[in-house]
């Protein structure tokens, strides 16, 4: 989950455009982030903007698009390096986490951000939103053993990934994102611990 700036000089235009709205939205907010300053940071032509993203609201589906792709096959590899195997528990969820709130880029969540700003402004970019975290509670469904409460125990667990990366993104120091983590530990050996007393 690096930022793209530094590997976009030779790609296609609209790959340019696309790689440094995205770094620029995830960094500084798709509000606070104006075309022309996509434009400029591209090394493209208004015209060759336009060519590819007849609008921002354009642009802002495809980072969202882009960023989903990107994020969950993130999501899914760091899983598989912290040890995450199918029906046997959430708790390699809070290594992924650790990973992504240590990145020296990490801003939070691009979908809670995108939601925050916009609202339902642009009802598209918020079924992208939507569909990006129904996607992390089947990843998250995977880990644990198939039962009757399964898509529930994975909501839960999904609600306190969310609460965690609203945390770490408020915290401004390295200890109290710690907390964050230690809380989302406790909360994934409760659902594992929860999970061995329902069928």
């Amino acid at each position: 989950m690096i930022s793209t700036a530094a590997t976009i000089l030779d790609k296609p235009a609209r790959e340019r455009i696309l790689l440094t709205a995205h770094d620029l939205f995830y960094r500084d907010g798709i509000r606070a982030t104006g075309v022309d300053k996509v434009i400029a940071e591209a090394g493209v032509s208004k015209v060759t903007f336009y060519r590819h993203f007849p609008s921002k609201n354009d642009l802002i589906r495809a980072f969202l698009d882009y960023r989903h792709q990107r994020w969950i096959s993130w999501f899914e590899d760091a899983l598989q390096r912290h040890g995450a195997r199918r029906g046997e528990g959430l708790l390699p969820l809070v290594a992924a986490m650790e990973e992504w709130f240590n990145n020296p880029v990490y801003r939070g969540c691009a979908f809670i951000n995108t939601t925050a700003e916009l609202g339902d402004t642009l009802p598209d970019a918020l079924s992208i939103c939507r569909n990006h975290k129904q996607d992390m509670v089947k990843i998250i469904a995977e880990l644990l053993p198939d039962c009757k409460s399964r898509i529930e125990l994975a909501n839960a667990a999904a609600v306190a990934i969310d609460g965690a990366i609203v945390r770490a993104q408020l915290e401004c120091n390295q200890t109290d994102a710690r907390t964050a983590l230690q809380s989302l530990a406790v909360i994934m050996s409760a659902l594992n611990l929860f999970r061995a007393f329902i069928p």
